[in-house]
């Protein structure tokens, strides 16, 4: 499956249009840029966690992103809550399983989450995607201690044992699903001094998620726009400040010829 700029833009068009409410359960680090770069891609987003409200919450959202970067027991009891109500209503829940493999508990947490919540959309770099499966992958705190090639072999055992797609990040983001793999080369190495713009992705899965049928399909043009926007912002930025500045500017007026003019996708 090919996506082209045409197919991506046509679904910025409808978030832009739509709007759609995208619950995040997520970390104290990112809730600020999560949710300004959601607002840029056209997205409302909402930052609730606690137990009394999520399943209110859920039942006003189009999708839920899962984000296990900051962990209590209290949060960890409002995910799997905010996750069954989800499944009840029907709309995509997108899971990153931030630092997987640096400790037990948040390992556990992950692959609990996975086993009874079944994401629709698993995004991760290749440590955490690894460490889902391998209790002797590592990462380096939260950050990726192997390159995302390394993990494909991973990323197609879960998605064939939980039929949904996984998103490996890295100089090359591969989209995974029982049958295909996608090959997105966008992005810049600038955006890996900038924290929380993994997390931003797995955000922007929530907000394609909403909008496209196709768990595939929105992973994919989530993580081209991603690295788009990124790309174009490391072009007009001295450091990381600047950086994050230039790359909501970005979200927000993103063009089809943008997209068309910086895109690389291969199978």
């Amino acid at each position: 499956m090919i996506i082209n700029a045409a197919q991506i833009y046509k679904s910025i068009e409808a978030i832009r249009m739509q709007a759609p409410v995208v619950h995040n359960i997520t970390n104290y680090v990112v809730m600020n840029s999560t949710a300004n770069a959601l607002l840029a891609i056209g997205a409302s987003p909402v930052m609730a966690h606690a137990e009394e409200e999520v399943a209110e919450m859920v039942n006003i959202a189009q999708a839920l992103v899962i984000n296990i970067g900051t962990l209590s027991e209290l949060w960890i009891s409002s995910m799997f809550k905010a996750v069954h109500c989800a499944r009840k209503k029907g709309i995509p829940v997108i899971l990153d399983p931030v630092g997987a493999g640096a400790t037990a508990y948040r390992t556990r947490t992950a692959r609990e989450l996975i086993d009874r919540g079944q994401p629709t959309i698993i995004r991760g770099n290749a440590s955490e995607i690894m460490a889902l499966y391998d209790d002797r992958s590592k990462t380096k705190g939260v950050d990726s201690a192997t390159d995302s090639d390394v993990a494909i072999a991973t990323a197609q055992k879960l998605a064939q044992t939980h039929k949904c797609v996984v998103c490996i990040s890295g100089a090359t983001d591969y989209i995974i699903d029982e049958e295909k793999i996608l090959g997105i080369k966008n992005g810049h190495p600038l955006m890996t001094k900038v924290t929380g713009l993994g997390c931003t992705a797995s955000a922007l899965c929530g907000a394609f998620a909403a909008v496209e049928k196709s768990p595939f399909a929105a992973t994919a043009k989530a993580m081209a726009v991603m690295g788009i926007a990124g790309e174009m912002a490391a072009a007009t930025s001295s450091g990381p400040g600047s950086l994050q500045l230039n790359f909501l500017d970005i979200l927000y007026r993103l063009t089809e010829d943008d997209i068309n003019k910086h895109l690389k996708i291969e199978d």
